[in-house]
């Protein structure tokens, strides 16, 4: 496996393998990479001939009050990983080499509705962040298959949506959320949490669960559902952000009768802020 940190040496990779007529596929990440990572890497193997996989911490998807500063940088361990499960080309930049001019001259890619409420409420201009850098990134490897995790479910639809209305030929394809024996969702924060906090961490995965089986009984009183799940997190130690149960396409507030259904949950277990999803065919 080959790491780069130039987008001209990405370029050129790219380029001698399309003169061979290879399908590449991307994987973007921010490094500290976990088997949910890695299950992205194999999927992208089965859909491609050779996959690219990105480590950049993006600072324009983060908040003036939240973590870049600490967020874990593993690059050593991540190549380590990549390379066991096969992947081709390492591209790891530094902010300067994605955004040369700094991100006050930088030009921004937003993405309507979608980025609204749940994460796009509590976080304002993260998925803006999480847009631009991943236009980028399309426009710099140009794949045909872009591989994401369903852990995000939310940023799995805006770049859906980014590369449907900018008209890229791309393919993007979402993986099931890799969990811990617990339930709990494999996360680069999960490192945040103590040994305590883990255990206590999968109540969440359990409520979501519970929310589940009503809907799927056929409830549609979002409202209860939602609030009973908030004050179960509560008092299992969590600072619930939000627990919404959404349109699974549109990411809007569920009507009754509807039968593709998402709950999207975010809590806070200390200093850490965890999210999850699940998703209700009924």
């Amino acid at each position: 496996m080959r790491t780069v940190h130039t987008i001209k040496e990405l370029r050129a990779f790219v380029r001698s393998q399309r003169s061979r007529g290879k399908r590449i596929a991307l994987v973007p990440t921010m490094g500290n990479l976990h088997e949910g990572h890695i299950a992205l890497v194999h999927e992208a193997s089965n859909l491609a001939d050779v996959v690219i996989t990105s480590i950049f911490v993006n600072p324009m998807q983060f908040g003036a009050h939240e973590d870049l500063d600490a967020y874990p940088r593993t690059l050593a361990e991540d190549q380590d990983k990549l390379q066991a499960a096969g992947n081709a080309l390492l591209f790891a930049p530094t902010a300067n080499e994605v955004y040369p001019h700094g991100l006050g001259d930088q030009t921004r890619v937003a993405v309507p509705n979608v980025s609204e409420g749940q994460c796009g409420a509590s976080r304002p201009g993260h998925f803006e962040g999480v847009a631009t850098v991943v236009t980028m990134l399309f426009n710099m490897v140009q794949p045909d298959v872009a591989v994401f995790g369903e852990k995000d479910f939310q940023q799995l639809a805006v770049i859906r949506k980014l590369t449907t209305d900018l008209c890229f030929p791309i393919d993007v394809i979402g993986v099931p959320t890799v969990r811990e024996d617990s339930g709990l969702a494999k996360s680069s924060r999960n490192g945040y949490l103590s040994n305590d906090q883990r255990q206590q961490a999968s109540a969440l995965y359990r409520e979501l669960k519970v929310a589940g089986e009503s809907l799927a009984a056929g409830s549609d009183d979002f409202a209860h559902i939602s609030e009973r799940a908030t004050a179960a997190l509560a008092a299992a130690g969590f600072r619930p952000d939000y627990f919404n149960i959404v349109n699974s396409l549109t990411l809007k507030p569920a009507s009754p009768g509807e039968s593709e259904l998402t709950i999207l949950a975010a809590a806070f277990l200390g200093t850490t802020r965890l999210i999850d999803n699940l998703s209700v065919t009924r």
